[in-house]
Parts: C-alpha cells; structure tokens; sequence
C-alpha cells in the first residue's frame, strides 16, 4: 500500500521579497508528472525557476527524479525529494515556482525557502492510502440498495457511481480482500447480487487521513 494525497494543494511562502509557490500535485506516472511540470510553467510563465521533484510507484519500482532548473546544485529539487521520501510519499510531484524578489538568498537561503514551502504545501494536504483493486459493477434490486450502500459504508467501499433503471447498477471500488468477500461470501451477506464484473484493473484510495 501507498501514501499519497487525495488532492492538489497549492503553498505560497515569500523570502526576501522572493515568492515561492509551491504545488503539490497527484500523479500516476512519469507522463503524466511531465504534463504537470510543463502545465506549471506555462501558468507561471513569467517566473525565474520552476524546480521540481516527484516519486512515483512504476513495474519498475519507485522513480525519483528532480530539477534545480538554474538554482545553484542541491538547493532545490533534492531537499523537496527528501522531504517527499521523509513523509513517505508515492505517486507526488511537487513544483515551486520562484519569481525573483532582487535580493540573493545564498545556498542556506535556498534550501530553506524551497524546503519550507514544500513543507507547507505537504502540511495542507489530506492523505490517502493508495493500493492495487478493481472497479467492479454490481446489479441489484431497489429492495437491496439500503443494504449495499451501509455494507460499503460500514466497509470504506467507494460508490463511484449508480445509475437507477429496472434494476440498481452500481460501480465500486474494492480491493481484492474486499472482492473475494463480494464473490465468494454471498452468504454472509444480507443483500442479493444480481449481476457482477470487473470492469478494469486499477489503483483504489482507502483509508482517509489527515
């Protein structure tokens, strides 16, 4: 299971008439990490840095990269990543733009500036636990949907979706604890499902914390 945040957060600390805004961003792959860097350059055009660093959960195994993008060397991207590692964050990119204030921080200066608005935008984040599930599709009947929906409650099982028609359809994300126990424990359960399928492999969010 992954540590990831359930949203973007957006920071903004200023050091010596310099602005840094720093982005904390949810990302999948290293594709999608890119699109973001060159989106926040784009809606920050007029700024001097845009440094960035992200870790992400590849078939690999964990990439990390970073940018000081013209910071003096290991003033920016590899404090941001080690406060990343340091709260145990997978699948962030953290961007902080700086617009130059007209005043040198130093190297000391930097780190801090580009370390503190990391840390502010991780401490404005909520959390999520991330792992590998399914996005399943139940049919049942309107006399079960009461049934379905306090046993998804009572077991932090996302509805992403229901659609109302001659019979309930609903969409859920399950792991596949949470799958063998809607397959093979009918039972057990005091809800009848008429029609079940995986509809795709992918990564679910459990377990919300702050």
């Amino acid at each position: 299971m992954l540590k990831t945040i359930k949203e973007n957060v957006t920071a903004e600390i200023v050091e010596k008439k310099s602005k840094f805004i720093a982005d904390i961003i949810y990302v999948q792959n290293i594709e999608e990490a890119e699109e973001q860097i060159n989106r926040i350059k784009k809606k920050y055009f007029d700024a001097k840095h845009h440094c960035f660093a992200y870790s992400i959960m590849t078939n690999e195994g964990i990439v990390n990269r970073l940018s000081d993008d013209g910071e003096p060397s290991g003033t920016a991207g590899a404090p941001m990543l080690n406060i990343i590692n340091k709260n145990e964050l997978i699948n962030v990119l953290v961007v902080v733009t700086r617009y130059f204030g007209g005043i040198l921080l130093g190297t000391g200066g930097l780190v801090r500036a580009y370390s503190e608005s990391t840390i502010k935008a991780i401490n404005s984040a909520e959390f999520v636990i991330e792992e590998r599930g399914y996005e399943v599709e139940l049919e049942i009947n309107y006399n079960d949907f009461e049934k379905l929906s306090y046993y998804c409650k009572k077991n932090n099982i996302n509805t992403i979706n229901t659609e109302y028609g001659e019979k309930i359809i609903c969409v859920l994300e399950i792991n596949n604890e949470e799958k063998e126990k809607l397959l093979n424990n009918i039972e057990e359960l005091n809800f009848k499902i008429e029609k079940y399928r995986v509809i795709k492999e992918k990564n679910i969010r459990k377990n919300l914390q702050k």
